[in-house]
């Protein structure tokens, strides 16, 4: 008897009987050299053939196994005995006359189509082979590309056998998406150790450092927890100056340790496990409903860890961990918090650590976009509060213009701002109060002004007044051939306005004109600010007071062909989202004039919450259908008075009887929250009232939201116009710029600290243009200007442009003298240097990085056109087809490779 040999494997028999059946031989019996145990089933199915195994310990054993043998049934003998044990009689019976070796390589070579093997491969110990023959796959081993079993072929197809992976993720992302399978992971912790440790030596040399902690947490029983551990790796392998961070990330990283086997990843297996830990996250939460949820759970389950091994306060390190956008959040409060003045102006060094924070909690990937974007304007507000607040307007137009140019943008910020936040409360009240307090004072200011002019009761003279503007506005562009639909926004403030022009525009198919390109204006409301005052009063073209029926009455007999469209008009029948009637009369070429009023806002201050809604297409369906109908009328879009919010429990109630929530007859003298008001333009209370000044004062019950008062926010109404595609539809106005105001774009530090928003200084004069229609006088004129728009003629002193009369940076000034950029100038093109020279300027100054909305307001260039002048920029800049400038993914914001540029245009480093 030969010696022991080991205990044969299932899987190597039947690769011997396949290839014993393929030989064809005719024999009943293969012999093979095994121990004589066998574990699994006495009889093997293969190709077709019933093959029985049966252990034979003695050769009068092996010779009743042939004796027993059924009809058509092969034989399969283990046995340890010898050939000449077994003798010549039965040796005549099996195959080859004899005993038959199991060679575990053999069965390797015949698994993969009979091509040698690579000898790397066999070196690498009778594991691998075992292995391939214990685990071949229903449809068997991939056959080699070539005439060999390379070692990266064989390992390659054991691997994703053994993991259940296909052969082409066995990387990051595809480990640990495997990660998450808690079944697969049980199989191959049960696996050998060789056969565990032989895969994970393949892997770490094929699939990246992340192998090693992979397999190490999944041969720990900690395989599920991977992921979850890779998005702590960030803070706890991450690098701090803080001797306290270091000392609990120590900590925490020893207590993981047995998650790993007692072996925890080293910094660079650690960081990238981090890094591709939160791919997984990005990726998952990308592919459907089913992949957040898995993503959401494993983010959670990273905090609970987090807060297991003591780290959760440092979570604030992480940039996708929602526990980290909450630090981030509170840390912004925190930057916040010391930005707001005590009184004054706010100090633009505090103010530029608030908008660091705020750049760190935009980073990061779970944060919640609504609390987002009250973080931008909060830091908005704080901006506005850098300038300078020492000169008050001289005149009424002055005010209403500040209110129209600059405070509207104020309202919509320190509206989304007063809503709150969970984690900046304290932050955002003390912000509200500064704000307020400078608020109130303009709110005073321009009340103080507006009693003053209601009653020297003088013409308007510049001032566009509601009476005025279907003499001066609508009338003008009807005389000139253009067909008008004018859509009343009721109780639509200039905040609300800055929403909605947004809405209309962001597409590209509508423009918004102005006056020669110069900013908005207000319109000025009449008194008190009520809708059956100041609508009946615009419709009438005179101060007037009345309902539907004088309104419409009033534009009949102006307009006898036009249409004048109230709430009930604009509702449709079933299916439709505008009457067929609107439609016809919209697209009649004989209605010159389409006038709709929309109530959706005004409704909203009885029954919604004006301050929590963003107003647009959206959220005014009646304007969004509207608009859509028209394709070749010029839109002009007003309302008839502005609004202001329930401020809650900082509310003030006052007596007063017989007016409304914000107004009251003057049977009583004004508080110091009031202001009295007398003249033509009052036509309620016998032509002597009292209104608020106040926004947080009302007389009535508490509603959403309230109007009739003498703040601005209520007596200036916005006015937009808006053409199909075309700026020059309308003789005297054109393109209008970008709206916003310096501050509520982002920070640019340069020379110009007046255009950058990041000084003390007041905001930059705003470019006006001539006068529109005027209006027939009766009393004498007040001593105003005789223009209601003021146009800048030369595109140099443009505000904002960066000119001659201010510093460019030496790079600009290099480039614009170099002869390769001379070389590359196009007259076709159509780009001054002065406007080159702005839009590079505002790139460099911003660390290689601006938006089209900054470029556009920085370089004088109308915001409608700024695309295509990015365009005609990039073309200039591009040498050899290298992108000296592009444009970001979000289509919003301009990238300066400044290195390039000086590289194409060869420039002396400045």
């Amino acid at each position: 008897m030969s010696a022991a040999r080991a205990a044969v494997r299932p899987d190597a028999v039947r690769r011997k009987v396949e290839a014993w059946l393929a030989e064809r031989d005719g024999t009943a019996a293969l012999a093979l050299a095994a121990r004589p145990e066998w574990p699994a089933e006495p009889a093997l199915t293969v190709d077709g053939v019933t093959v029985r195994v049966v252990p034979c310990l003695t050769p009068l054993a092996a010779r009743a196994a042939l004796h027993e043998r059924a009809d058509g049934e092969r034989l399969v003998l283990l046995t340890e005995l010898g050939d000449d044990e077994l003798g010549d009689g039965l040796l005549a019976h099996l195959s080859k006359q004899r005993i038959r070796k199991i060679d575990a390589w053999d069965l390797v070579r015949q698994m993969f189509s009979g091509a040698a093997l690579d000898p790397t491969l066999v070196r690498l110990g009778r594991w691998v082979a075992d292995a391939l023959a214990d685990h071949v796959p229903p449809q068997g081993w991939s056959p080699p590309p070539g005439a060999i079993v390379t070692r990266d072929h064989a390992l390659g197809c054991l691997t994703a056998e053994l993991l259940g992976v296909p052969r082409a993720q066995l990387d990051d992302s595809g480990l640990l998406q495997w990660s998450t399978n808690a079944p697969a992971q049980r199989r191959f912790a049960g696996l050998p150790d060789p056969v565990a440790e032989g895969v994970t030596r393949y892997l770490v040399g094929t699939a990246g450092r992340t192998v090693a902690p992979i397999l190490a947490a999944v041969r720990a029983g900690h395989g599920v927890d991977v992921i979850p551990v890779g998005l702590l790796a960030g803070v706890l392998w991450g690098p701090t100056t803080d001797q306290r961070v270091a000392v609990v990330t120590a900590a925490a990283r020893a207590r993981l340790e047995p998650r790993f086997g007692g072996v925890p990843p080293t910094p660079d297996q650690a960081a990238a496990l981090h890094e591709a830990a939160e791919a997984w996250v990005y990726r998952t939460i990308d592919s459907g409903r089913d992949g957040r949820e898995e993503a959401t759970r494993l983010l959670h389950r990273a905090e609970t860890i987090a807060e297991e091994i003591g780290v959760g306060a440092l979570l604030g390190g992480s940039a996708v961990l929602p526990a980290g956008f909450g630090h981030r959040l509170r840390d912004f409060a925190d930057a916040v918090r010391f930005a707001v003045p005590a009184g004054g102006v706010a100090v633009p060094a505090l103010v530029a650590k608030a908008q660091q924070a705020l750049a760190t909690l935009e980073d990061h990937r779970a944060a919640e976009p609504e609390r987002v974007t009250t973080a931008r304007m909060a830091v908005r507000l704080l901006r506005w509060l850098t300038t300078s607040d020492d000169t008050p307007p001289a005149t009424l137009r002055e005010a209403v213009r500040r209110h129209a140019q600059q405070d509207g943008w104020v309202d919509r910020a320190r509206l989304d701002v007063f809503t709150g936040d969970r984690d900046a409360a304290e932050a955002y009240r003390l912000l509200c109060q500064a704000v307020d307090a400078r608020r109130a004072r303009h709110d005073r200011q321009f009340a103080t002004l507006l009693a003053e002019a209601t009653a020297a009761d003088a013409e308007p003279g510049a001032l566009l007044r509601v009476e005025d503007v279907l003499d001066r506005v609508v009338q003008p562009i009807l005389d000139h051939g253009q067909r008008v639909l004018l859509v009343v926004l009721d109780g639509m403030s200039v905040a609300a306005a800055t929403e909605v022009a947004e809405s209309l525009t962001e597409n590209g198919s509508w423009l918004e004109l102005t006056p020669d390109g110069g900013q908005r204006e207000g319109v000025l409301a009449a008194l008190p600010t009520v809708t059956e005052v100041s609508r009946c009063s615009l419709f009438s073209g005179r101060i007037a007071t009345g309902g539907q029926a004088a309104e419409r009455s009033a534009f009949s007999r102006r307009w006898p062909h036009g249409v004048l469209l109230h709430k009930t008009h604009l509702r449709a029948g079933a299916g439709a989202t505008l009457d067929r009637e609107i439609r016809e009369a919209l697209d009649d070429p004989a209605v010159p004039l389409v006038a709709a009023v929309v109530n959706t806002i005004d409704d909203a201050l009885d029954r919604g919450e004006p301050g929590t809604a963003v107003w647009g297409g959206d959220t005014i369906p009646a304007l969004r259908e509207l608009v859509a109908s028209v394709s070749d009328r010029v839109v002009v879009l007003l309302s008839d008075h502005g609004h202001v919010v329930d401020r809650g429990p900082d509310a003030r109630v006052l007596a007063g009887a017989g007016g409304g929530n914000r107004w009251r007859p003057a049977d009583e003298p004004a508080t110091g929250l009031e202001a009295t008001f007398t003249g033509s333009r009052v036509a309620l209370g016998g032509g002597r009232i009292v209104l608020p000044w106040r926004e947080d004062v009302r007389y009535g019950p508490r509603k959403a939201g309230y109007h009739g008062g003498a703040s601005p926010a209520e007596a200036v109404i916005p006015l937009l116009v808006f053409s199909r595609g075309d700026d020059r539809a309308v003789p005297g106005w054109a393109g209008a710029p970008v709206a916003s105001p310096h501050w509520w774009r982002e920070l640019i530090i340069d020379g110009d600290t007046s255009a950058a928003g990041s000084g003390t200084t007041a905001p930059p004069p705003v470019a006006t243009a001539p006068a529109l229609g005027a209006r027939r006088r009766v009393r004498p004129e007040a001593p105003q200007p005789d223009s209601l728009f003021e146009l800048a003629s030369d595109p140099a002193t443009l505000p904002g442009v960066l000119g001659t009369n201010q510093a460019r940076p030496d790079l600009v000034t290099a480039l614009l003298s170099s002869e390769r950029y001379a070389q590359r100038r196009d007259a076709r093109l159509s780009l001054p240097d002065e406007r080159v020279a702005a839009m590079l300027g505002t790139l460099l100054a911003g660390g290689g990085r601006a938006t089209l909305e900054t470029l556009a307001a920085r370089a004088g260039v109308p915001a409608h056109r700024i695309s295509g002048t990015v365009t005609v920029l990039r073309r200039l800049l591009q040498v050899e087809g290298y992108p000296v400038v592009t444009l970001d993914a979000d289509r919003r914001t301009v990238h300066l490779d400044r290195d390039l540029l000086v590289e194409q245009f060869e420039l002396d480093q400045p």
